[in-house]
């Protein structure tokens, strides 16, 4: 990170620039935060991708697309800008990491271990993305994170919705040169066999240092880089000879010769917790550097924390980030008082449109599915479940107008506020649980900002088992602003004792009065199917 430029806007779409991260060839990445603390990353488009008449509706398309992927393995889109507004901009969550790119620059290879385990993490990444019927298209070094619990894969969005323009506008081809696709180079076709090329490419620059096409000490223009990809063999020098065989699968011309992430999964035969045990040496300590001065960045407002260090349970893996843990199958019952990643921060900015379910618990014992807890949406004029999957389509956010904060819960909020969602019984299981019924209360009272103000009770139904995997939360009243309230969720417990149920605290929740017996309930992070979008007042 480093200063802003005086000639850097002091805030973009209601969002405050706080330092610059970089800049790319999509355009110039600044650290932002929400209201409630929560730390962005923003990314402006460049002046002349813009200029195209058809990237804007491309890259509302594509943004949208890409906030159906909800895993450990990527970051999820907080906001983008509105139709009309320039500089076009997208936010969504930061992780204080390196990417792979700036790990190998500045630390070597990784050693191999740590590369079989990003192989796996990154087959999981791109499985999830392919899952929900994308492709990456510009998988690289500089698109990877090197986070503490897993991997993550970044910035895709934007590049999809540019395809079209570098096409049109300057024959050129979609992707990084040295990390495309055969087919990529010849005829502009990324699919889900083009990103399996580009990880092979990525694990080897991981384990070498360089990529396939690419010798030591050599600088080739694109054009080289281009033809070697399209008519020449891979360079495999240094690769050890247990990730040869694979690495070359991956790198194989054909796209039907290549392996498919699940195969790449079975092949790899990786456990779970695999990266947590084979971090690189001294990467903890840069993450936790970089962490710290991230704190310090958002200082006062809402210093962070640095992610809690718990390794995974045989079966399970946790989501890294703010959506519902990923269950792979029977998993233990955890030990009272763990949690599954750092707690869920709600806007209090900018407006977030889409029908959304914060998770805050994980049952252990029998067959598990991801459990949604609290039901949070933003208004967006739609009918709760509204769409084919049940989510509603996020849609730019406008900018916020000032208000004056106050100190106490207006009275005009005392009371009981209750809503329902369908769940989600279509749930995959993995990523979205199958649930038939999302139930929220939330009982409020007078309270100054500081102290207890009521307390949120959600019934979350399993579909089939009919078991309650919600939880009952404490709240306080964190912040006031206008006609939004930040409720911290100083405990949780299960709603359900016997369903072995694990609940953390430390949630918070942006609530909006926007009618005399209306609360809309706001999220950023991930989304679950089926939650309520509103809280009606209950007599």
């Amino acid at each position: 990170m480093r200063r802003l430029d005086p000639t850097d806007p002091p805030a973009i779409g209601g969002y405050p620039l706080l330092a610059r991260l970089g800049a790319g060839g999509m355009g110039q990445v600044f650290v932002s935060r929400t209201a409630s603390g929560r730390p962005l990353a923003l990314k402006t488009v460049r002046t002349e991708l813009g200029l195209d008449p058809g990237f804007e509706q491309r890259f509302a398309r594509e943004i949208t697309n890409s906030d159906q992927v909800r895993s450990p393995w990527t970051v999820s889109v907080v906001d983008y800008s509105p139709a009309g507004h320039r500089p076009q901009w997208l936010a969504t969550e930061y992780v204080a990491a390196p990417s792979l790119a700036d790990w190998v620059e500045s630390d070597g290879p990784l050693p191999e271990s740590a590369v079989r385990a990003l192989a796996a993490e990154l087959a999981e990444g791109l499985r999830a993305v392919h899952r929900a019927g994308l492709a990456h298209r510009d998988v690289k070094p500089s698109n990877v994170l090197l986070a503490r619990r897993h991997p993550l894969l970044i910035d895709f969005g934007i590049a999809r919705a540019a395809d079209d323009t570098r096409h049109t506008r300057t024959g050129g081809v979609i992707g990084s040169p040295g990390y495309m696709a055969p087919e990529q180079v010849t005829g502009g076709i990324s699919a889900e066999p083009g990103d399996i090329f580009s990880l092979g490419a990525v694990l080897v620059y991981a384990v070498t240092g360089n990529g396939p096409f690419l010798r030591p000490g050599e600088e080739p223009s694109a054009a080289q880089l281009l033809y070697r990809i399209a008519h020449e063999e891979p360079v495999l020098d240094g690769v050890p000879q247990t990730l040869a065989p694979l690495l070359t699968a991956c790198l194989e011309k054909s796209p039907q010769a290549r392996p498919t992430a699940d195969e790449l999964l079975e092949r790899l035969a990786a456990g779970p917790g695999i990266w947590t045990s084979a971090l690189p040496p001294g990467l903890e300590a840069d993450i936790t550097a970089r962490e710290t001065e991230l704190s310090a960045l958002l200082e006062p407002s809402a210093p962070l924390s640095p992610e809690p260090q718990l390794p995974p349970p045989p079966h399970q893996a946790p989501q890294t980030g703010f959506g519902p843990p990923i269950a792979y199958g029977p998993p233990p019952a955890l030990p009272s008082g763990t949690t599954l990643g750092p707690p869920p921060v709600a806007p209090t900015g900018p407006a977030r449109r889409s029908a959304r379910a914060w998770t805050a618990a994980v049952a252990g014992g029998a067959v598990v599915t991801a459990a949604v807890v609290t039901a949070l949406a933003w208004p967006d004029g739609t009918d709760d479940g509204a769409g084919g999957n049940g989510r509603t389509t996020p849609t730019a956010s406008l900018s916020p107008s000032p208000t004056a904060a106050q100190n106490a819960l207006p009275a005009s909020w005392v009371g009981t506020w209750k809503g329902t969602g369908p769940g989600s019984p279509s749930g995959d299981g993995i990523v979205n649980a199958r649930t038939n019924r999302v139930a929220v209360t939330v009982t409020l009272h007078a309270a100054d900002r500081g102290g207890i103000v009521g307390r949120q009770v959600s019934h979350v139904t399993e579909d089939g088992t009919g078991r309650d995997l919600g939880c009952t939360e404490t709240l306080s009243l964190r912040e006031t602003h206008g006609t939004s309230m930040v409720f911290e969720a100083v405990t949780s417990a299960p709603t359900d004792p016997s369903a072995g149920v694990i609940c953390q605290r430390g949630n918070l929740y942006t609530l909006t009065k926007t009618g005399a017996e209306t609360l809309t309930l706001g999220n950023e992070g991930s989304q679950t199917t089926g939650s309520p979008s509103r809280l009606i007042r209950s007599p």
